[in-house]
């Protein structure tokens, strides 16, 4: 059930941080909740929002500034589980590079509101470096030989590295005609030419006896659409 007023949360969370020892009073200094802890002198700062949005974490941070334990909290709609401010575990992992805490509070037609606590303030990002994937990325990165994308854009095909090797492929094939795997390695200096026929995968050669593949209409086209990386391979191979 959805909320229509922030205020609605107030009370929830108050409660929540009341069950805890905490005192708690709203709006002070324009924080919409303070919740102060009378005997371990703790003071945490709550900013609410109906959703996740660029305004909370900007306010999040200002009242950083004022206290160090900061919790921002919205409302958890379950009609909108797929919407981008409801991927609570990437925000989870945003509020903790940050230093906030993140909770939700969920409205139930006939049940008391649930928080859920996804993180308090301090806590460290549990997501370590993703080793792997980064040495794909420098993989990719080095085996492109130039830029052939243009960034940001959507619903091209990209010129990736895999890309670029099929299209070295299919203008040996087009200017040789059917050869055998080996002659394209010889030609290309890529040494997975063979298994780059045998997989197929932009249907660009076809097997025309053992050993041995041609260039479909599809692979001459795609020369044509991408001429621009054949001519630049070309001119470094004349070097």
């Amino acid at each position: 059930m959805a909320v229509r007023l922030e205020e609605e949360m107030y009370g929830p969370i108050k409660r929540f941080y009341e069950q805890r020892g905490y005192n708690v009073k709203a709006e002070v200094m324009h924080c919409d909740l303070v919740a102060v802890h009378p005997e371990r002198d703790e003071t945490i700062i709550v900013e609410m929002k109906k959703t996740f949005n660029l305004a909370l974490l900007l306010q999040g941070i200002e009242r950083l500034r004022l206290n160090g334990d900061v919790v921002l909290a919205v409302e958890r709609n379950r009609k909108k589980s797929g919407a981008h401010n409801q991927r609570f575990g990437d925000l989870t992992e945003l509020c903790r590079m940050l230093g906030l805490g993140l909770m939700t509070v969920t409205f139930y037609k006939t049940k008391a509101p649930v928080i859920d606590v996804l993180c308090e303030p301090g806590e460290p990002p549990v997501r370590g470096a993703r080793h792997r994937k980064r040495s794909r990325l420098l993989t990719e990165f080095r085996e492109r030989s130039g830029d052939y994308n243009v960034g940001g854009s959507t619903g091209r095909k990209l010129v990736t590295a895999y890309r670029e090797k099929a299209l070295k492929c299919a203008y040996v094939l087009h200017k040789k005609g059917p050869s055998a795997p080996r002659e394209l390695v010889a030609a290309t200096g890529i040494g997975k030419s063979g298994e780059m026929l045998r997989s197929n995968y932009y249907g660009w050669f076809q097997r025309v006896e053992r050993g041995k593949y041609a260039l479909l209409p599809q692979g001459v086209e795609a020369l044509y659409l991408y001429r621009e990386v054949i001519a630049d391979w070309i001119a470094s191979c004349e070097l």
